[in-house]
């Protein structure tokens, strides 16, 4: 028999197929339901590998890094440092964020989106009502790129070609994981995962784009929101979380339709 949170989420789904963007709800309520739409499969039954022998997603994904640890495409090209900074988050969630290289904080804390960048992206998931811990979070290049034997602090985005030695590994995640929904944050991973060279952020934003049948969105790295803090800016980052809110079903308050717009 189907639980009520399976009922209440297809019936959401339901409405939403049908064109219905809307639900009038309190704040109790919203984040009932924002917790239900993004966590629906918790439960998740394994998959049977070819030999037959049952793997979760944890386990997929375990496998993974320990393959990605000495991935040899990436070592073979002698550019980028030895420490893998391989992902963080929710491996059940439906909403996948990729960056674009771990930088100096990232390679100290092994972990993604940690220094400054990191606390804009966090401001901005909770804007959304989320926390890190909702979504699954990972970089289109797995390795600090390097600069140097006297790179000290100093970051630099990754090539093409270190890109694409690393790209086989997030589409092997995207693959274990199977979100929703992935949103590129910045130019670097949106013209990775989609197989582009030099497309701008802004000929990519503001439309839907698609990976191994995944919906992907693309919109500006939140080091771009340090740099730059006007207001159209922000609404242009936050719009496409608000299109990535859509696609997935979550609630979403006349407030935070409203943010960043002229007064």
């Amino acid at each position: 028999m189907a639980t009520i949170r399976e009922l209440t989420v297809e019936s959401l789904a339901h409405l939403q197929a049908q064109g219905q963007t809307r639900a009038v709800v309190d704040e109790g309520a919203r984040a009932i339901l924002r917790d239900w739409m993004l966590h629906p499969r918790q439960a998740a039954p394994k998959e049977a590998t070819p030999s037959g022998t049952a793997m979760s997603v944890e386990e997929k994904l375990a496998y993974l890094r320990e393959r990605a640890a000495d991935w040899k495409p990436t070592r073979a090209l002698g550019t980028l440092r030895e420490k893998m900074v391989f992902a963080v988050g929710d491996p059940h969630a439906r909403l996948m964020l990729v960056g674009e290289a771990p930088g100096y904080d990232e390679e100290r804390l092994g972990e993604p989106f940690v220094g400054r960048a990191g606390q804009k992206l966090n401001q901005v998931l909770q804007a959304m009502g989320l926390k890190r811990e909702d979504v699954y979070i990972s970089n289109i290049c797995k390795w600090r790129p390097s600069m140097g034997d006297n790179q000290g602090m100093a970051n630099r985005a990754p090539t093409p070609q270190e890109i694409a030695a690393c790209v086989k590994i997030v589409l092997a995640e995207i693959r274990a994981i199977g979100p929703q929904c992935i949103v590129c944050l910045g130019g670097t991973a949106g013209n990775g995962l989609l197989g582009l060279q030099g497309a701008s952020v802004g000929a990519l934003r503001g439309k839907w784009h698609e990976c191994q049948g995944v919906p992907v969105r693309v919109t500006y790295h939140p080091s771009y929101l340090l740099r730059n803090e006007a207001l159209s800016s922000r609404r242009a980052v936050w719009e496409d979380m608000l299109a990535a809110m859509e696609l997935l079903g979550m609630p979403i308050s006349d407030k935070q339709r409203r943010y960043f717009t002229q007064p």
